[in-house]
């Protein structure tokens, strides 16, 4: 691994369930259109591979992370909440701190419902600053948008209003091709999905303008 590729790749921790894929994608498409790589775990399928420790694998291939915790409430089958993301957000976290140089260079957006709602489930980063979208697919692209432009300094990130109109665009089109192909658009593996989006930004791609 290169330091280039590690400035590259951002890990994506949140639900991939159908409730919330829209919002997956969302990330999944500023990130990409911001220049920069989405990782996460449904990329590996890998039957002699534990889930775990992809995800490790993957967090140490990532300097950033996106990391989504708005999705606690009680299975409506199991009445149990979901962990997996908080876990995912202290195995990123504890890479940062006990990792060696470049780890150390990991920065992270934590992004929740409502600014304050998690400290009730997760007190133990009361403190650290929370990022609230709302459940609203632009109010999470301009976060990430401007959590990377602050993050990475770099100057080619286009403005999160105009990712947040390309990823509407992007949506209706591909679930167009999708319905005229016979393609389900909604079990689209990871891969596929991002290489589409890569692949139609390319091709519908404008340099960003400054403002003043």
């Amino acid at each position: 691994m290169t330091k280039t590729n590690y400035n590259d790749q951002v890990f994506i921790n949140c639900p991939f369930g159908d409730e919330f894929q829209d919002m997956f994608h969302a990330f999944c498409f500023a990130v990409i259109d911001c220049g920069f790589i989405p990782r996460c775990s449904l990329e590996i399928d890998d039957a002699t591979q534990s889930r775990l420790n992809a995800i490790i694998y993957l967090i140490e291939q990532c300097r950033y992370g996106i990391h989504d915790i708005s999705r606690v409430e009680l299975d409506e089958h199991l009445k149990l909440p979901r962990f997996n993301m908080p876990f995912e957000l202290g195995i990123f976290y504890s890479a940062k701190v006990f990792g060696k140089k470049y780890q150390r260079m990991k920065n992270c957006i934590i992004l929740e419902k409502d600014r304050y709602r998690y400290q009730k489930f997760i007190s133990d980063i009361s403190g650290v600053d929370v990022t609230p979208h709302g459940n609203s697919v632009k109010k999470s692209i301009i976060a990430i948008r401007n959590w990377l432009i602050t993050s990475s300094k770099r100057t080619t990130i286009p403005h999160g209003i105009e990712t947040y109109k390309k990823y509407l665009k992007f949506r209706r089109n591909i679930k167009r091709i999708c319905k005229n192909k016979g393609v389900d658009f909604k079990t689209m593996p990871f891969v596929e999905l991002t290489r589409n989006m890569t692949d139609w930004l390319k091709v519908n791609q404008k340099q960003p303008e400054p403002l003043f």
